[in-house]
């Protein structure tokens, strides 16, 4: 049996399988080494790492880089605002663009092609950064949780993509439920919402991904506002005051006496920040690549 199925094979045959097992190593490599190498860095002693030379495998293994990481001021304020509004604003997010996008996706809503467009024009065009913070300063939302939350609830991508997945899903559906007497809420709920599970899935992964990486709002927003602070914000201040004083002799000494540099702080706390985010994906996995493709097939 074996002898006929290798019989079946032709030469094209042979040299493609060839060339994508080839190709899909290189690629996972690419991929992976540079998380990998990052890691290794991070738990590398910092004076020993500028040297150089380090791959899969620290070559003097601490844990002082995560331990002054670790230490930060704010470092658990900052985690705990950025789980919340990672959280609260994911769901929110999701909530309001599947609502909207059910309402699009209805054939007999009056205005589903002008508001279709209204959204599509946004995505190309904007007030800009001023204009926005006045804005956001007339809403009462600077220096509050809630700028991490609100403005970001209205997605035009993600709204589109939502609606194309729900055009998809065959209108007897939804006629059999209104002959049963069903209302528009329930049909999005029992009906509809169940069968948007891999879509859902996909964009909620974007959106938390999109909310847990932000620290340019806090920045803007919540500069003066420490209790609003967010990891990712603390961490880019860290980055930042390493990096400035890394060049200062009482700085090369504190760092000597250390033990860090910072090309392992660097390290450290984009392991810290990129951790959450990888734990996420093993459980939306099965939703992520037929959520991905089926929401983009029609434009």
């Amino acid at each position: 049996m074996a002898n006929k199925l290798r019989q079946k094979w032709t030469t094209e045959e042979i040299v493609l399988e060839i060339f994508n097992v080839v190709f899909m190593t290189c690629f996972v490599t690419m991929t992976v080494y540079p998380v990998l190498n990052t890691i290794a860095i991070s738990f590398n002693e910092g004076i020993d790492a500028v040297r150089g030379g380090i791959y899969l495998w620290p070559r003097v293994f601490t844990l002082k880089n995560y331990r002054t990481v670790f230490h930060m001021e704010n470092l658990l304020t900052g985690a705990r605002i950025s789980v919340l509004r990672t959280v609260i604003g994911s769901l929110s997010a999701l909530f309001v663009n599947a609502l909207l996008a059910f309402v699009v996706s209805r054939k007999n809503f009056l205005f589903r092609s002008q508001l279709s467009l209204f959204w599509l024009i946004t995505m190309y065009v904007n007030g800009g950064l001023i204009p926005t913070f006045l804005l956001f300063r007339n809403l009462k939302l600077t220096g509050t949780f809630w700028v991490y939350v609100v403005p970001g609830m209205v997605s035009a991508w993600n709204m589109l993509v939502i609606r194309t997945f729900m055009e998809g899903i065959p209108d007897s559906l939804e006629e059999s439920a209104q002959l049963d007497g069903a209302g528009y809420m329930t049909i999005f709920f029992k009906i509809i919402s169940p069968l948007c599970k891999p879509v859902y899935a996909t964009i909620l992964l974007f959106i938390a991904v999109g909310h847990w990486n932000s620290w340019f709002d806090a920045m803007i927003y919540n500069r003066l506002k420490t209790q609003y602070t967010t990891l990712q914000y603390e961490l880019m201040k860290l980055l930042s005051s390493v990096m400035q004083q890394s060049g200062s002799a009482e700085s090369a000494k504190n760092a000597t006496a250390a033990s860090v540099t910072p090309v392992t702080i660097r390290a450290a706390a984009s392991v810290v920040t990129m951790v959450p985010i990888i734990m996420l994906y093993p459980f939306l996995q099965q939703y992520f690549q037929t959520g991905l493709t089926i929401g983009g097939v029609k434009g």
